[in-house]
């Protein structure tokens, strides 16, 4: 997709915010919002994504009512920087049940894993499974205590 190419205009940019809070609005309730028609709105919603800008649809789970009580940022630091190393790497922490988003970042770490489990018992069997014939330098896990700010929308009107 060639972003450079892509033209937007304000009511793409309606569908797109109020497809980030609500993804399952009706398409009336869709058009009601961004004031168009619901035809329009329609074939705009499917531009959109045609384009590749909204990707699936998704509920917000309560964790926590699942047991699922403990959030922790894995940091990893490695030697290694190898295509081979980093493949094997990424389809190591892919298989693992407990991450729900995985990152390769720049300065002092390699990586940021997202963990959620069942408490402490349940982060050191990710850990055990992480570190399992896998050679890495460092890992360090940061404790959430609290989520103040989380899947926050991405306000779109600073792009215009």
């Amino acid at each position: 997709m060639n972003e450079e190419a892509i033209k937007f205009d304000d009511f793409d940019m309606k569908i797109l915010t109020a497809m980030q809070v609500d993804s399952n609005l009706s398409q009336r309730d869709l058009a009601d919002k961004v004031g168009m028609s619901q035809n329009a709105c329609w074939r705009r919603l499917q531009r959109l994504h045609a384009l590749g800008l909204i990707r699936g649809a998704h509920s917000e789970i309560n964790l926590h009512a699942l047991g699922l009580d403990l959030t922790v940022f894995v940091m990893i630091r490695t030697r290694h920087h190898s295509k081979e190393w980093s493949d094997a790497f990424r389809e190591r922490v892919e298989k693992l049940p407990e991450v729900i988003d995985f990152y390769r970042i720049g300065g002092e770490w390699d990586y940021l894993i997202k963990v959620v489990t069942r408490g402490m018992s349940g982060y050191d069997a990710f850990y055990q499974k992480l570190i399992a014939d896998f050679d890495l330098a460092t890992v360090t896990g940061f404790f959430s205590m609290e989520a103040i700010i989380n899947n926050r929308p991405v306000d779109l009107g600073r792009l215009r």
